[in-house]
This record gives C-alpha cells, structure tokens and sequence, in this order.
C-alpha cells in the first residue's frame, strides 16, 4: 500500500517574522524546509509515497514551490488550529494510516528510517523527545504500559516533549477523525489525540528521537539551531 503523508502548512507563522509561508523559509543547504521533508519522506518510502499538504495562508506560494503533490485547503486558517487542519486532510486520505507532520520542523532523516517498523506494523505513535522538557512545548507521560497517556503543553511532570512527526494506524483513524471534529477550533491536534486515547482506548507507542535532531522553527533562533545541523 502507498503511503499516505500529510504536511500542515496552514498557519500564519507570524512568530518567525517572514512575509511567505514558514515552511519556505529557506535553510542553510539551499532547501526550504518543506523540502527537507519532502527530500526525507521520499528516501525513506520512495517515490511513490502520496504527500498532502494542507495549505491556507498564501497557499499559491506553497502550491507554486511544490506542484506535484496533492492539496487540502483550510480557509479558515487564520481562525483555526492544527487539529482542523489536520482534520480536513484525513477526511481526504482513505481508509489507510497516515503519517503526518508539522510544516516547520527540520528533522534528521533517519527518523522516519526509525518509524518505518511501526509504520509497516500499522501501529499509531508519535516522535519523542525526552533529552529536554520546556514548558512551551506539547509534553507526555506514559501509562503502566509504556504508551502515551498525556500528551498537550498543559501536562505535569512530562517526562519529554513530542516533536511533530506522528502516525495514525488505520485502526484508529476512524476515532482520531471523530475527536478531531469536536474539539474547539483553536485546539491543536493533540487535544484529538488525548481524548482518543481516553474514550476510545487508543494506544500510541512514544518513538523516542532524542539522538537525532528534529527542530521545530518558530523563532529566529530555532532557525539558527535547526542550520546547525542542515
């Protein structure tokens, strides 16, 4: 089965302080950093892997930069989060499972290299990392069992932080779509997941990254961390 990917590049990005969309923002190699990620999912699940990409804010830059791949358009960008944004791509990605991302992260290739077996397991998880918990970022505890319990910036005693790189398994799409549309318009993604996990008894493993790079761009020194490693 071909790989179903989502890239969420909807948001303002106001933060960085750029006139395009942040995903463009161009890194140190000369790639953007959309294209790093598209340079990384198509080594590690080849050519064939189907990328979405939910766009809003300036979306015709996106589209221009990145012709060949398919597109979700979230019009209410500028009003919603990710968890709607992510919301409308599922709906538009069959029954399968779907690996998705945040637009702004840059990330070490060999991270979907290391999901891959979870990924062919058809087994939900989300990318980790425990080497440090900041309070402004979406932190996790896990249950008796290792899988994720907690996951939203508000969690206590987070023992890491989750980094945007995330899969659902076609088993529990169909509870994660659901959720996703209740939440409130301003909730990130992760909202959906928790109330998943708690009503729906969905099981997500913590994939932890933390000796590989994944940086999430939202200030002007994110940028500078995520060239140091480009």
């Amino acid at each position: 089965m071909t790989l179903q990917t989502v890239i969420l590049a909807a948001g303002m990005g106001s933060r960085l302080g750029r006139s395009l969309p942040k995903p463009l923002t161009e890194l140190n190699d000369g790639r953007s950093i959309m294209q790093q990620q598209h340079d990384n999912i198509r080594a590690a699940f080849g050519k064939r892997a189907r990328i979405t990409t939910v766009v809003g804010y300036r979306a015709e830059a996106i589209v221009e930069a990145f012709p060949r791949v398919d597109y979700v358009y979230n019009d209410r960008y500028d009003q919603t989060n990710t968890s709607k944004s992510l919301l409308r791509a599922l709906t538009a990605t069959g029954k399968g499972g779907v690996l998705w991302m945040n637009g702004d992260v840059v990330f070490d290739p060999r991270v979907l290299g290391r999901a891959t077996h979870l990924i062919e397991n058809d087994q939900s998880f989300v990318t980790v990392n425990t080497a440090k918990v900041s309070d402004e970022e979406v932190k996790y505890t896990v249950d008796a069992e290792g899988f994720i319990k907690e996951l939203s910036k508000t969690v206590r005693g987070g023992i890491g932080e989750a980094v945007g790189i995330n899969y659902i398994s076609s088993a529990d799409k169909k509870a994660f779509i659901s959720q996703l549309g209740r939440v409130d318009d301003q909730d990130y993604f992760e909202r959906g997941l928790e109330l998943a996990i708690v009503e729906n008894g969905v099981r997500l493993q913590p994939l932890d990254i933390s000796d590989l790079y994944a940086v999430e761009v939202d200030f002007a020194e994110d940028l500078e961390r995520a060239n140091l490693f480009v």
